[in-house]
């Protein structure tokens, strides 16, 4: 059984959508699948935008993290920023992990 700790405001909604859905099963299913819908949806725009610091930058994203992380590069506006992306990338493929 899965027990949350809601405010009741939150609890009283929860308990309106269940209402509508004759199985709950089928409903936390739709909610698992819509989250792990949104992260592989997240995941690509991610990608994307990496694809474009590889295309500046002529080198793999890995290649790029290995070298910043170990200070053998500045720490420019653009390779912070890449750097931050990379980590929500990572971040995004550890909660599919978990997910899936």
């Amino acid at each position: 059984m899965l027990q949350l700790q809601l405010q009741p405001q939150t609890e009283e909604r929860i308990k309106r959508i269940l209402a509508q859905y004759p199985d709950p099963e089928v409903l936390a299913q739709n909610i698992i699948a819509y989250q792990i819908a949104e992260l592989k949806k997240a995941s690509l725009n991610i990608r994307l935008d990496l694809w474009q610091f590889e295309q500046k930058d002529q080198q793999s994203t890995e290649a790029f993290y290995h070298q910043f992380t170990a200070g053998k590069l500045d720490d420019t506006e653009d390779f912070i920023v890449w750097a931050g992306i990379y980590e929500m990338l990572q971040d995004n493929e550890r909660q599919l992990e978990t997910i899936i």
